[in-house]
């Protein structure tokens, strides 16, 4: 199969948008094992997209049960250089209100066992990881959903929990107290391991509630955010829709070499196991 440049990952329903046209659907294993779904390869007026379902399809997977290794290395196997994220958010500011979108440009990481890289285990490395979106897509992201009338806000700061429960209110006040601008479940290790894997990223944050920080909002409940997703759902699928005509565009960000001199372990000393992985997604490097 050709390669397929771009990926959409998010909720299965984001994936049902008019005049786009489903080719295929892949199965493809890992040394991480199998992603969180199968892969769907879709067309739309020529240009191919891949659509990974995060939590699979029905939304089987709780944030920190997701193979997000197996949903990287697959997209990386199949030829994939950028991401386009799509996640449910929660606001930590007033002017952020629920069914805005949020294209936020920093992370703060909250999470506790979650496997957040694929070195380790006998070959030792470090990313940069500075700046965890990538600016190239959010170049593309910004004017696409001014275009469409989008209320988006940027520059904000994402905080990551680990969930599955929501945040209690210290908490929500304490990451208020951080200047953060909302909080998830899923970002993070996704958008670490696109940067190992060297695949642009950025995500795209779904506004669906005030989180329970708002003294005059009714605590965050799954049932409002569902409500608010699906609201949310038909502004992102015009956005997916004009995000594929712009996709597969030249790179020119550092995210194209982001693990080339990332590995510090002398070559004799290299677990030979853990090399025969990495070989898997960085062929070019081992």
């Amino acid at each position: 199969m050709k390669e397929i440049k771009t990926a959409i990952i998010g909720g299965s329903g984001l994936y049902e948008i008019e005049g786009l046209k489903k080719i295929d659907e892949i199965k493809v294993e890992t040394p991480w094992g199998l992603p969180s779904d199968l892969i769907t390869i879709s067309e739309l007026d020529g240009e191919k997209i891949a659509f990974l379902p995060r939590h699979s399809q029905g939304h089987v997977f709780l944030p920190h049960e997701v193979n997000y290794r197996a949903n990287i290395a697959a997209l990386k196997k199949i030829g994939v250089k950028e991401i386009f994220a799509f996640s449910a958010v929660g606001s930590l500011k007033e002017e952020i209100k629920p069914l805005d979108f949020v294209l936020p440009n920093q992370i703060i990481d909250r999470t506790k066992s979650r496997v957040s890289s694929f070195y380790g285990e006998g070959v030792a490395a470090h990313v940069g990881f500075a700046n965890p979106f990538c600016d190239r897509l959010h170049k593309i992201i910004e004017p696409a959903a001014k275009n469409l009338g989008i209320t988006l806000h940027t520059k904000e700061t994402l905080i990551c929990m680990e969930g599955p429960a929501f945040s209690t209110k210290a908490e929500s006040n304490l990451y208020r107290s951080w200047g953060a601008g909302v909080i998830n479940m899923s970002t993070i290790p996704e958008a670490k391991l696109a940067r190992e894997a060297e695949i642009c990223y950025a995500v795209i944050c779904m506004g669906t509630d005030y989180d329970c920080w708002h003294e005059e909002e009714e605590d965050v409940t799954i049932e409002m955010v569902i409500k608010n997703m699906t609201t949310n759902s038909s502004q992102a699928k015009m956005l997916i829709k004009d995000l594929i005509k712009k996709s597969g565009q030249t790179r020119d960000c550092a995210c194209e070499q982001a693990s080339k001199y990332a590995v510090v372990t002398a070559e004799e000393k290299r677990n030979l196991e853990q090399v025969k992985r990495l070989k898997e997604i960085f062929p070019y490097y081992y």
